[in-house]
């Protein structure tokens, strides 16, 4: 391999195009994107669907193979940078007339045998065939974060898939206790009514705030239904999970979650990261298309040997070879070259604004994982309230309604806000949890071991997903 330059432009990475902090109070001393995926979440069933997933996903799959196909890429435009040697033999065999003058022509049959050993080399003196291999190591580097990228949005996906079944298994509980009451409360109108004590529109009434409870039952196990099926579809096989209440499935869900710094999304959310390979391996790209206005200097050799006859292909004095240098200069190509070099510098514009707009999608999640966070914790302490405030309205309505100091509608109307609050609350519950994993794959955690990028280095840097 043979390079005295480059006609790349140095890389540069652009300007944060976001605020320097979050908002007053949302940063900490460290990131929780420094935390593994499995020091993160503490439910072990939830780590083993984890690890399921991502061994099993057929997204994970795809990612991995296009992974492979960037690399074999690398390869294959790293290879020109080195001399090619073809081993070829022949048997030639064809008719040539010769013109005697006043004999007239003559036919000859011809045979040739001939084994040989050629060589090419493009020697890059300009550094064309150097930038197309980084512009192919860029793009593979920005393939496996983009696979990085799949996984961390896979862990999200099935932890919030895992907090829904939860929530379901919450709710559902709370629906079916409720279910109970009002079957005793349906029972006791029932009779009331039947001995005379009690009217028709109380039982009426009882059986209606039964119905709905049903009804809400039901409508719960569908969309639990429909939640598992898409949780086999992320794991990539039909799962099981045990009976359990609704809690954290991280170790730091109740507490502060800590976001770092804007800054330091650059360096572990792994769409910045590719977008940045992206923008190297158009930088690259424009150094190839500079270069191609420059002579292009090749070696072609070959050395061998030939024979009319078979037998005497390796005899002494059978030997052939040849050595070509040719420069190649372009003069006349109607503006091609400039216009292909128009094309590497707009792409790498397109880029540089891809980059940013990445990281302002970033610091956008960071900030409204942040913010929904922050105001579900102040929606579940309020609801809290209420839900106390509403069960002692039940009581006293129970009550009253026993001694005959006001109609049945009152308990009903009571009894369907308690539950309807109920539900709020496990529901808020869940989403401030989501909000925890919403944060801390915003801020590109999931895996801990993977590489920060550096742009001064040109050596490929592994960040892979996670087998174990």
């Amino acid at each position: 391999m043979a390079s005295a330059c480059s006609f790349a432009p140095p890389h540069v990475r652009p300007a944060q195009p976001v605020p320097e902090t979050y908002a007053p109070g949302d940063t900490g001393s460290g990131s929780i994107a420094r935390i593994g995926w499995r020091d993160f979440f503490q439910d072990a069933q939830l780590r083993a669907l984890i690890a399921t997933a991502l061994a099993n996903n057929r997204d994970i799959r795809i990612a991995a193979a296009r992974v492979e196909e960037a690399r074999a890429t690398w390869r294959i435009q790293g290879a020109a940078l080195y001399p090619q040697v073809n081993a070829a033999g022949t048997d030639a065999l064809g008719r040539s007339i010769i013109s005697f003058p006043g004999f007239g022509n003559e036919a000859y049959d011809i045979k040739l045998w001939s084994a040989q050993l050629s060589a090419k080399w493009e020697l890059d003196f300009w550094g064309s065939l150097r930038n197309v291999r980084a512009a192919a190591r860029d793009q593979f580097l920005a393939t496996e974060q983009a696979q990085r990228a799949v996984a961390i949005d896979l862990i999200a996906q099935v932890a919030n898939g895992y907090l829904l079944e939860r929530a379901y298994e919450e709710r559902e509980a709370l629906a079916r206790q409720t279910i109970a009451t009002r079957e005793e409360a349906l029972r006791i109108m029932r009779r009331r009514y039947e001995v005379g004590s009690g009217s028709k529109l109380e039982m009426t009434q009882a059986q209606m705030l039964l119905g709905q409870a049903q009804a809400a039952l039901q409508a719960l196990g569908q969309e639990q239904g429909v939640n598992r099926n898409a949780l086999d579809l992320l794991v990539g096989r039909p799962v099981e999970i045990t009976s359990g209440a609704l809690g954290p499935v991280g170790g730091a869900q109740e507490i502060a979650l800590p976001a770092g710094l804007p800054s330091e999304l650059l360096i572990n959310r792994p769409d910045i990261m590719a977008a940045e390979w992206q923008l190297r391996a158009a930088e690259a790209n424009i150094g190839a298309a500079r270069a191609a206005f420059f002579p292009n200097i090749s070696l072609t050799g070959a050395y061998g040997t030939g024979s009319v006859d078979l037998n005497g292909l390796f005899q002494s004095g059978s030997q052939v070879w040849a050595f070509n240098p040719t420069i190649s200069v372009p003069l006349f190509n109607a503006g091609a070259l400039a216009a292909n070099l128009d094309v590497a510098k707009a792409r790498r514009v397109g880029v540089v604004a891809q980059y940013e707009k990445t990281v302002q999608s970033a610091f956008r999640d960071v900030s409204d994982a942040l913010i929904r966070r922050r105001q579900l914790a102040l929606q579940i302490a309020s609801t809290r309230t209420v839900l106390d405030a509403l069960r002692e309205r039940t009581r006293l309505a129970q009550l009253r309604f026993d001694n005959g100091r006001s109609a049945y509608l009152e308990v009903l109307d009571a009894q369907r806000d308690l539950f309807e609050t109920e539900q709020a609350l496990v529901e808020l519950r869940r989403a401030y949890l989501a909000s925890g994993i919403a944060l801390y794959a915003s801020l590109g955690g999931g895996f801990a071991d993977a590489p920060t990028f550096d742009p001064q280095a040109p050596t490929r840097q592994k960040a892979g997903v996670e087998k174990r």
